[in-house]
């Protein structure tokens, strides 16, 4: 007999004597598994966000949605360069969201709009020309424990030069992936 026949025969002998038929219907228990899932992932490994604001450009643009990755600070250290979630130091009921510049120890210093750290230059591709100002900062160093961030769109954007650096226990996510719009759809660099 072919396993089609089997099947069928099965089917036709009634629903009520077939163990697939028993408790749950096999779509419910689908649903909560997925729902299950899905809780898991959001809860602790990715979660959506919607980006307010115009700090970021030119890469993360107002209402662009994205997920970031809660879990990556585990495992990894925090860097240099990283576009990271935090919550806004004088304020924790609000999330941020910018780019990391200096690290602890590291000693920083804006010259009419130039990042040095440690007393090197820093190349700054995802910044344009459109989007610089001429701010400066003296020479600082980043207190253990804390990191200066700034956003990308430097003539609008509140930031470390207004905050102050941001304590590493308010950091809760890295930015992972645009999702929406998807003219946008990419990794965030």
């Amino acid at each position: 007999m072919k396993q089609e026949e089997l099947d069928t025969q099965e089917t036709s002998a009634g629903a009520a004597a077939s163990p697939r038929h028993q408790g749950l219907p096999m779509w419910a228990r689908d649903v909560l598994f997925s729902l299950a899932v899905s809780i898991f992932i959001i809860t602790f490994l990715f979660q959506p966000v919607k980006v307010e604001g115009t700090s970021m450009l030119p890469r993360l643009e107002n209402h662009d949605r994205l997920f970031i990755n809660k879990f990556a600070y585990h495992f990894e250290k925090i860097e240099r360069g990283d576009v990271v979630v935090f919550y806004y130091p004088l304020d924790t009921k609000k999330s941020y969201i910018k780019r990391i510049i200096a690290l602890p120890g590291d000693d920083l210093r804006i010259d009419d709009g130039q990042v040095y750290v440690n007393g090197t230059m820093v190349q700054e591709p995802y910044v344009p020309p459109q989007y610089r100002d001429d701010r400066s900062l003296q020479e600082t160093t980043i207190p253990p424990g804390e990191y200066f961030v700034m956003g990308d769109h430097r003539s609008i954007s509140s930031d470390s030069r207004d905050f102050g650096p941001v304590p590493r226990k308010l950091i809760y996510g890295k930015a992972a992936f645009i999702y929406w719009p998807a003219a946008d759809v990419g990794v965030v660099h």
